[in-house]
């Protein structure tokens, strides 16, 4: 019978003093993976249609033929507002998960997300500067120097 030993450096007696991990079992495994994909792809290979028509390339949505390109071009500010987004939706996550542990917190925690608040104000206010929020046309210009600040003018 063998007797367990619970602490850190507990192990069975029959154990070599080795400290190298076998690696087979991640050997089996790999092979196991390349085995079912090459499978997956042959299988969908053998059994996929090979019929070619006239009209099996052209798209077709909704039962309704295309009326113009599939490529539609996105201005860049769509991505922009998606990630500002995400990342203020993340603060609102943040700041309810403290909401709900605010006691237990105490000040240390409420100093944590004021300053937390803070960066998050700062990031606002800097893409508010710099332009990032704005939907015009001509997005604002900073004028660094006086050089920048008479184009600034000029234009």
């Amino acid at each position: 019978m063998v007797s367990l030993q619970l602490g850190a450096c507990a192990r069975a007696p029959d154990t070599p003093d080795s400290p190298a991990t076998p690696t087979w079992p991640l050997a089996i495994y790999f092979a196991a993976v390349v085995v079912i994909v090459i499978g997956m792809l042959s299988l969908s290979y053998v059994l996929g249609e090979k019929h070619k028509q006239r009209t099996t390339g052209e798209p077709y949505e909704s039962g309704m033929p295309p009326t113009g390109p599939a490529r539609l071009h996105f201005d860049v500010k769509f991505y922009l507002v998606a990630t500002f987004f995400v990342v203020f939706d993340l603060e609102a996550v943040f700041l309810f998960a403290w909401a709900v542990a605010a006691r237990e917190l105490g000040w240390a925690g409420y100093i944590e997300v004021t300053v937390f608040i803070g960066v998050i104000l700062a990031a606002l206010v800097y893409l508010w500067r710099i332009g990032a929020l704005e939907w015009g046309s001509k997005p604002r210009k900073l004028a660094h120097s006086r050089e920048d600040a008479d184009d600034v003018e000029r234009a």
